[in-house]
């Protein structure tokens, strides 16, 4: 595969995760497939893919604080595509803590939405925001056994 149908494919890897957290929250499936780490692993193949044979050029570029190394690096395409599913990739972990903290907490998923898709698009900022809403609702409520108590889940999104 080529450099550019590499950077083509991350993002559509993900889009059916991010639209299950956003769109069916509430939906059972969507917990349980966002309980796994494991929806992270198509982007970092991407990720893999591109990073083998460039592996030592790009360790020159994350082992050093050099500016002007690390624009040369990401400022090809490979460079560009590796980052871009480094960024796809961690977006989406971020997105998924995110996701799953906010259900047990009880976060309101028309709240949730908004905020996921900002983690979409500026992921940090995103971060920061659901931090936020994350501080304002406080700890989970503790059940009966004192245990936190599991998300909210239906059998419909």
């Amino acid at each position: 595969m080529t450099v550019d149908t590499l950077f083509d494919v991350t993002f559509p890897l993900v889009v059916p995760f991010w639209a299950l957290m956003i769109i069916a929250p509430t939906w059972s499936v969507t917990h349980r497939i966002s309980s796994s780490p494991l929806i992270v692993l198509p982007p970092l193949a991407v990720y893999l893919v591109l990073v083998v044979p460039r592996f030592s050029a790009l360790w020159a570029v994350v082992s050093t604080t050099d500016l002007d190394l690390i624009t040369a690096f990401f400022g090809q395409r490979a460079g560009a595509a590796i980052l871009w599913a480094h960024v796809i990739a961690f977006d989406l972990f971020v997105g998924r803590w995110m996701y799953l903290d906010s259900r047990e907490r009880r976060v309101h998923p028309l709240l949730m939405g908004p905020v996921l898709l900002l983690t979409i698009l500026l992921s940090p900022i995103g971060l920061m925001v659901y931090l936020v809403i994350r501080y304002a609702v406080g700890r989970p409520a503790p059940d009966a056994a004192g245990e936190r108590r599991p998300p909210v889940t239906s059998k419909a999104g």
